[in-house]
């Protein structure tokens, strides 16, 4: 990594100013990102940043500098912690050692001695990326990862191929406990078109498989184990509604990955289930949630629920590899790879037979199976509304080309539905956060957690198609509905700021000034005042 990144807090500017400016951070192998004056705003600027280092102020308006710094200690771990603060809080603030602070600096802070500080602190995360990276530390870690015959188990399990009469029997012998009592498998890939120079696809795949355990196994008391290229991860679950809550994780190990060993990783989250031996089938769409980066991008998670809730029926095993291909391009290529897809398998699968019976036997399969994949997608049953022999006869009688257009404008027409169906359901759920702000923005606990909580989706995919969808974070989304609720409270009311800061949400209502101001430009007392002279200047004007 060439610079590490910095971010400041502190409710005196000039005392950032100063840090700033007479600290060659360049030098010193680190680069500020940004400056906060309050503990809110600079917990905003971690989330969206991530920096590597946090450098804040006990006193701060909103979030003091202790609180803050728990938070980014609870949800960040991976990121620094510096504390300055005045001298009658020194004490007080050493004493917080379970925040793992690197160090406590007296203000007025001394440039010499902050730049000692920060020449140790970029030796200590050089050598922590290392090890990450060291090529000697992850083939030793390759060579000796979990034990033969439990990974050999996990596999056959996901495989679908251990039955219950033998499942208590191969977990006793190999020392396995899995109590759940819900399961989820994890597919993690790795990209191996984008690895770091010095490292080869397999060891970045080790390093990967290894963060993987460090920062999902011991919260999802996950079994961990390396499957067909990738890293497959079973997660056990108290309560299915918690499927949500590993998604974001997943989602922040994802950028956590690409940051911290330049990994391009995407985690794919499979069905919810609650005995082991349904774990096949979750494991099964979790490969297939994997597969739908194409579509939603990787570095991210990918809830096979959530991204397509009406494509999560049962289905069953295609064994024609070319069908299965076809079915494949329907879901996530564009139409052009459809009509590929479809003369490919017609020319591998449906002409070269060598009897008319084996043509008729492929058409029957063909039309099976495109029934299938329409009812179990939720598609309405098109092409087949006549009699299912009348549809065979008709079919079985086509000349090549007749046929090949039959079976392209039934692709095209389930590829075109299954991306309205996923639009829908996208709008759907954002017009419910609409709604439901609408409804209850006056609630002081209103925040991106309870909504994703009432929608039952994960805080990741929320933000991202949210977003996607009104062009603005769900937070930015709802200060702006509440700002527009008090300025019109504002202008039709007589009511104090506090009374309007609780009635629009908010419970502090200097914090309330605070946001208000940095909407409008102005507070609320001048801005009612203003709007008001406009008022009554444009009314006497028409007089």
């Amino acid at each position: 990594m060439d610079r590490y990144t910095v971010l400041l807090a502190d409710d005196e500017e000039e005392v950032i100013q100063v840090i700033m400016k007479k600290i060659d951070w360049e030098g010193l192998g680190f680069s500020v990102i940004g400056y906060a004056n309050n503990g809110v705003k600079a917990l905003e600027m971690v989330e969206e940043f991530q920096p590597d280092v946090v450098m804040t102020d006990i006193k701060m308006p909103y979030m003091d500098g202790m609180e803050l710094a728990n938070r980014v200690k609870t949800e960040y771990p991976a990121t620094k912690l510096l504390i300055f603060t005045g001298f009658d809080e020194f004490e007080y603030a050493k004493e917080a050692v379970h925040l793992e602070v690197e160090e406590y600096l007296l203000k007025p802070v001394n440039s010499v001695e902050l730049t000692g500080v920060f020449s140790s602190l970029k030796t200590k995360l050089d050598q922590e990326i290392s090890e990450k990276q060291n090529v000697e530390i992850l083939q030793k870690y390759y060579m000796e990862s979990l034990p033969l015959l439990q990974a050999n188990f996990y596999s056959t399990l996901i495989e679908g191929r251990i039955s219950g009469e033998e499942l208590d029997k191969y977990m006793g012998d190999y020392q396995i406990t899995l109590e759940g009592p819900y399961f989820c498998c994890l597919v993690i890939h790795t990209s191996s078109g984008q690895v770091p120079e010095n490292m080869s696809p397999m060891l970045l795949a080790t390093a990967v498989q290894k963060q993987a355990e460090e920062r999902l196994g011991k919260r999802w008391r996950a079994r961990c184990f390396a499957y067909l290229g990738n890293t497959v991860l079973i997660a056990q679950l108290k309560s299915e509604s918690e499927a949500s809550e590993l998604t974001d994780e997943c989602d922040r190990f994802c950028k956590y990955a690409r940051r911290i060993i330049g990994a391009v990783v995407t985690v794919g989250v499979g069905q919810v289930c609650r005995g082991i031996l349904e774990l096949s089938s979750s494991y099964s769409s979790a490969r297939e949630a994997v597969s739908y980066r194409v579509i939603y991008g990787a570095s991210r998670a990918v809830n096979i629920k959530e991204i397509a809730p009406q494509e999560t029926g049962e289905t069953e095993m295609i064994n024609d590899t070319e069908l299965a291909k076809l079915f494949k391009a329907i879901r996530m290529s564009s139409d052009e790879e459809v009509k590929k897809a479809v003369n490919h398998y017609l020319e591998h699968a449906a002409f070269p037979v060598k009897s008319l019976q084996q043509h008729h036997v492929t058409v029957m399969e063909l039309v099976s199976a495109m029934y299938r994949f329409k009812a179990n997608n939720d598609l309405d049953i098109e092409g087949f509304s006549e009699d299912m022999r009348t549809l065979y006869g008709r079919l079985i009688d086509m000349d090549p080309e007749a046929l090949k257009k039959w079976l392209t404008d039934i692709c095209l027409s389930c590829r075109g539905k299954l991306i309205t169906a996923r639009s829908r359901s996208t709008r759907s759920f954002v017009q419910k956060a609409e709604e439901y702000v609408r409804e209850h923005y006056a609630d002081e606990e209103l925040s991106l957690d309870n909504i994703c909580q009432v929608l039952g989706v994960s805080n990741s995919y929320f933000s991202t198609m949210f977003k996607k969808e009104k062009g603005t974070s769900f937070i930015g989304y709802l200060t702006d509905y509440r700002m527009e609720q008090a300025s019109r409270l504002l202008l039709e009311t007589d009511e104090k700021n506090y009374v309007i800061a609780k009635e629009v949400g908010y419970a502090d209502p200097n914090y309330f000034s605070y946001v208000f101001k940095r909407r409008f430009g102005v507070s609320p007392v001048k801005y009612r005042a203003e709007q008001r002279e406009q008022r009554a200047e444009h009314t006497e004007s028409e007089k």
